[in-house]
């Protein structure tokens, strides 16, 4: 036994070792890059950058979207929770499902959808040219905040119909019993007890707001709105190449997710509640009607219309537009613009070999070593399995862009021992890394359901350990296993910040590609390959669930 114990906490070691080495050495290059210069250890050029006044005027303005993205967005997903989680729309189940495909929509596509709809000449003025003035102020912070908040609104939206559902409607019915009005109760009952769940949402969407890069590098650069994302990657690949400015920059990004981290945890355990009662909680609907019920049904279809249908019907359209100065014409629509992804040249195809591949790769890499880290927690103290589990979760702390750009400068450092910058596989490892966390997170959710006295039944059946985890543990984690691959897959196939960033010369992935050609003046053969992302991620998002399903049976 005390061999065995040995044993374990060796492989504890090795793991946490292999883990820092990883991730942490990474994250400490950023740390190095901003406070050395020329050798000499000092704060003074870190300070400088980050007092210079663009990069001060660039963090203000970072602050203030993620301000005012949190406040649209709870305008827009507040309403939602309610009429779906307390009224006799809550019914209808399906828009679950509708409602996460913003959010499943990679958000630099929605926001060229954006743009080419709201664009002079664009599709609205060819639809609606009395609407023509919207154009002006579509591009401005407006118009950044609104695409935005109609991509991360789910994200609060769930969370808070999750909350609203966990209160009984008991309390209700007992401030109705002693008189007191619907709007009173509303504000003396209901909201106290969503303060702490909607402080974490909010918080979790500034975090998500400020690291986003999709939508600032393209909606964004176009009006001239800089943020933390976009002018870290252009102080790291826009010449003269600037490293000092973008790590400096980088470790505020860091500073300031990790603080908002810490106040989240703070409101999780200071501010959450718990309902003791003898029955469940039984949750009453509203029944709505007349003049409520049709502000429910246009506020919920003017959602659905703004944030799904506006940016898919406009990259599809534009993917079946031959001549874009003619516009929604008939006669004016081709599917030549897919064929030419594929026959005009071989960038096409090859973006689309190489996202399959990283997607695959990365996914199965990161299925396996996150299976491992799980098996390694739980088997080891609560003190190394902590340490495990907290840097393994750190990628999913902080944002993708400031991962990158540590794995950047750590492995440009390394390169004589470790010789994979420049190459494909730096991408796989910046994949793995950036992903990790979600295969973590499905696993042990598995880990969590399985009793030790099955394990314990194996072991005295005379199993050895591997017959064990192969026979009894492996099978009852398959289906965790599998939910965090088909995430990875999902997410990494679309990935944008990595390959921008550390893509080997001329090697495109399918979000450069689109990016590029959206750029260059491409916009069909662009749009065509994000139709084509769209359907490759949602028809693998669709197989892989319908393949978990025919194992749960």
């Amino acid at each position: 036994m005390s061999g065995q114990m040995n044993g374990r906490r060796a492989t504890s070691a090795l793991l946490i070792i292999f883990l820092v080495i990883l991730i942490v050495c990474p994250l400490l290059s950023i740390f190095a890059e901003a406070v050395f210069q020329d050798g000499h250890f000092g704060f003074e050029s870190a300070a400088a950058a980050i007092t210079q006044s663009e990069n001060a005027a660039m963090i203000g303005s970072s602050l203030l979207l993620g301000f005012m993205v949190v406040v649209v967005s709870s305008v827009i997903a507040l309403p939602l929770a309610y009429i779906f989680s307390r009224t006799n729309l809550a019914r209808y189940r399906f828009f679950d499902i509708v409602f996460m495909i913003p959010f499943m929509t990679p958000p630099y596509i929605a926001s060229m959808g954006w743009i080419l709809f709201m664009q002079k000449r664009g599709l609205m003025q060819q639809l609606f040219p009395s609407l023509a003035f919207l154009s002006e102020w579509f591009f401005s912070f407006g118009g950044l905040v609104l695409v935005m908040s109609f991509h991360v609104f789910p994200f609060m939206m769930t969370m808070m119909k999750n909350a609203m559902l966990s209160v009984p409607s008991v309390l209700d019915e007992a401030g109705a019993v002693l008189g007191v009005p619907f709007r009173t109760r509303i504000r003396k009952i209901f909201m106290p007890l969503l303060t702490g769940n909607y402080a974490i949402g909010a918080l979790l969407v500034f975090v998500k707001t400020i690291s986003e890069y999709g939508t600032p590098s393209t909606l964004g650069r176009r009006i001239g709105f800089s943020v933390f994302t976009t002018d870290i990657h252009r102080y790291a690949t826009v010449a003269p190449i600037e490293f000092g400015k973008s790590a400096s920059l980088a470790s505020v990004l860091i500073g300031i997710c990790l603080l908002i981290w810490m106040l989240q945890n703070y409101i999780t355990m200071k501010k959450s509640y718990t309902l003791i009662s003898g029955k469940g909680i039984s949750v009453k609907c509203v029944k709505l009607s007349g003049a409520a019920l049709a502000a429910a049904v246009i506020f919920i279809a003017a959602v659905v219309f703004f944030s799904m249908f506006i940016p898919l019907f406009s990259v599809a359209a534009s993917s079946l537009i031959k001549l874009r100065g003619y516009g929604l014409r008939a006669g004016n629509f081709t599917f030549g613009n897919y064929a030419a992804v594929f026959m005009e040249d071989t960038q096409g195809i090859n973006a689309l070999s190489v996202s399959i591949f990283l997607a695959v790769s990365s996914a199965t890499i990161a299925a396996v070593l996150g299976t491992l880290i799980v098996i390694s927690v739980r088997n080891s103290s609560r003190q190394l399995g902590k340490i495990i589990e907290g840097i393994s979760l750190l990628p999913e702390m902080l944002p993708s862009i400031v991962i990158v750009l540590g794995i950047m400068l750590f492995y440009n450092s390394v390169y004589k021992v470790i010789p994979i910058y420049g190459t494909i596989w730096i991408m796989v490892l910046s994949y793995v890394i950036l992903f990790l966390p979600y295969t973590i997170q499905y696993v042990t959710s598995s880990y969590s359901q399985i009793s030790q006295s099955l394990l314990s039944a194996g072991r005295i059946c005379g199993g050895t350990p591997f017959c064990v985890f192969r026979r009894i543990t492996l099978p009852l984690l398959s289906r965790g296993i599998m939910s965090g691959w088909m995430m990875t897959f999902i997410i990494a196939f679309r990935e944008l910040v990595t390959p921008s960033l550390i893509a080997p010369t001329n090697t495109l992935t399918v979000s450069t590609y689109i990016n590029r050609q959206f750029e260059q003046g491409s916009v069909g053969k662009g749009m065509s390959m994000a139709v084509i992302c769209i359907l490759f991620s949602t028809g693998s998002l669709l197989l892989l669930n319908k393949a978990v399903n025919r194992e749960r049976r």
